[in-house]
């Protein structure tokens, strides 16, 4: 192995540790999930859409090509530099937008749709911020994580649809 590719894997490892040390771990969903996230949402023109622990933001930029305002939440700076990077890329400023933000921190009242991709120990606490903040009428789409008192309103396979 030559100094160059051994100097490369270490710098590949040391940006995956501060990306992992960095905020929460990152876990992509995939094309056929994103999909049922668009589909469930139903999304309108006029539609304020947020995606909480946006990841890389490809969430966010489906919701945008859909025809939403959309924002993603995310407290890893890393996943929020990729993010915009990739925002635009795709020519979506000023219609997708990326936070470096604690999702129970941000006020999400303004949002007719919410996506996430929560992990079962969240979902309590977060069903109640989402009972306190957000208005009737708005969808929650949640990938393979259910609430655990809302009542499913529609559901394609892994994905759950709810609405307040």
């Amino acid at each position: 192995m030559t100094l160059f590719w051994a100097a490369a894997i270490v710098a590949v490892d040391a940006l995956l540790l501060w990306l992992v040390l960095s905020g929460a771990p990152f876990v992509p969903s995939k094309k056929s999930a994103v999909e049922k996230f668009i589909f469930l949402a139903e999304i309108k023109p006029g539609d304020k859409a947020t995606d909480l622990g946006s990841g890389d933001g490809r969430i966010v930029i489906a919701m945008a090509k859909a025809g939403a305002e959309a924002h993603g939440f995310e407290i890893n700076p890393g996943l929020v530099w990729w993010s915009r990077r990739k925002i635009r890329q795709a020519g979506l400023g000023g219609k997708a937008f990326i936070h470096q933000a604690n999702l129970w921190k941000v006020d999400l009242s303004r949002f007719d749709v919410v996506t996430l991709f929560g992990v079962s120990h969240i979902m309590r606490r977060l069903e109640k911020k989402l009972e306190t903040e957000l208005k009737p009428g708005s969808r929650i789409i949640s990938l393979a994580f259910k609430f655990p008192h809302w009542q499913i309103s529609g559901r394609k396979e892994e994905v759950f649809l709810y609405k307040r």
